[in-house]
């Protein structure tokens, strides 16, 4: 609408001659984390078609466009790679998954799963979200990781162990900050050291949580150095 004027003076609104309009058709829905509202809200997947229009009345097709998402909530428009980004609830699911396989592989590769390590590791477990976390399990668990692959206590991270670290860390990488893949890399280092010094097996590890975080070889080295840092 144009804005014009009446014969009283008043502004009164013109239609436009010309103009464009989108009729949109929903292709899906779900659950998608909102830039705009900046937390987990609904979505439609949309796609639309574009018409001219004469007076306000569709009269010529334009093409088609999208697809776009649009929020439930505050009815914007986003582009469609907005749904690579994790919903909160799920992001929160892969930070516990990993910081867990994290903590398997550590003690798996420390070779004698001592009581200090346990205690370490099942703080960190903790406090990704697994709240009843104990010693015990995550002892069984590691047993059971060592009988499931035939690995003994204290090897080099072998191919398996590595594909399910990468796994579990590739997805989540992209979506954290510098600081918070350095987190995840200390909090396996620490694990490491509740019971002395790295062994190889350990370092091995630790290189591998560190290259599937994307953090490069020079900074791992430096973060595990920092880790034996009293804090």
């Amino acid at each position: 609408m144009l804005p014009g004027w009446g014969r009283n003076g008043r502004a009164v609104q013109v239609p436009r001659i010309l103009g464009t309009r989108t009729a949109w058709t929903t292709m899906g829905d779900g659950e998608f984390f909102c830039p705009g509202c900046g937390g987990d809200r609904n979505y439609q997947r949309l796609t639309g078609r574009r018409r001219f229009t004469l007076l306000g009345v569709p009269v010529l097709p334009r093409g088609e466009t999208g697809p776009v998402v649009e929020c439930a909530a505050c009815r914007r428009h986003y582009g469609a790679d907005v749904l690579d980004h994790p919903t909160t609830t799920r992001f929160s699911a892969m930070l516990r998954d990993a910081v867990h396989t994290v903590a398997l592989a550590v003690l798996a590769a420390g070779g004698t799963c001592s009581r200090t390590s346990l205690e370490t590791a099942a703080v960190a477990v903790r406090s990704a979200g697994f709240d009843d976390c104990t010693e015990d399990q995550l002892a069984a668990l590691v047993e059971a990781l060592a009988a499931d692959t035939g690995r003994l206590f204290g090897e080099p991270c072998g191919a398996g162990l590595a594909i399910e670290l990468h796994e579990a860390l590739d997805p989540l990488a992209p979506h954290l900050a510098s600081a918070g893949r350095e987190s995840i890399l200390l909090q396996g280092a620490r694990i490491a050291l509740a019971d002395g010094p790295y062994t190889p097996a350990e370092r091995d590890v630790l290189s591998t949580v560190g290259a599937a975080l994307t953090i490069c070889a020079d900074e791992v080295t430096r973060l595990l150095v920092a880790a034996r840092t009293p804090y």
